[in-house]
């Protein structure tokens, strides 16, 4: 009896730690820029964007830094479903557009699919440019 019950707690030791080996961190990055926008604008505007993933949680850590905007930021937001070059709709919107901008959020499989794929990317709006003034591509 003895016997089983230690196999039976080194079988289960070993898949919990399978199971907590599965899940990966990765990190996805972007430099904003007035270029990148669609359409592109004209200014000054720049900054980063760092998303890191955990996979087993779907969970997303961000931080984005801004500078040389036209004015305030009205919203910011992480958009996802279209590729460099195209807009889609907002996945996550953060609860704070001031830079520096931190915080986590859950995303769907959708989501997580299109970040993996280059699919998402960050958009800082302003007053003078409600379509997003600055830009980053999420990129592995």
């Amino acid at each position: 009896m003895r016997k089983t019950t230690l196999a039976a707690i080194g079988l289960l030791a070993t898949a919990l730690t399978w199971g907590y080996s599965q899940a990966a961190m990765e990190t996805f990055k972007g430099t904003l820029s007035t270029a990148a926008e669609v359409p592109p604008v004209t200014g000054s505007g720049s900054g980063s964007a760092s998303v890191t993933l955990d996979t087993a949680t779907k969970t997303i850590t961000y931080n984005v830094t801004y500078t040389g905007l036209s004015g305030p930021a009205a919203a910011a937001h992480i958009h996802c479903g279209a590729a460099a070059g195209a807009n889609s709709g907002v996945a996550v919107a953060f609860p704070s557009a001031a830079s520096p901008i931190s915080g986590s959020a859950t995303l769907t499989d959708a989501q997580m699919a299109d970040l993996e794929a280059g699919k998402c990317y960050v958009n800082v709006h302003t007053a003078a440019n409600k379509g997003g003034e600055v830009r980053a591509q999420l990129q592995k």
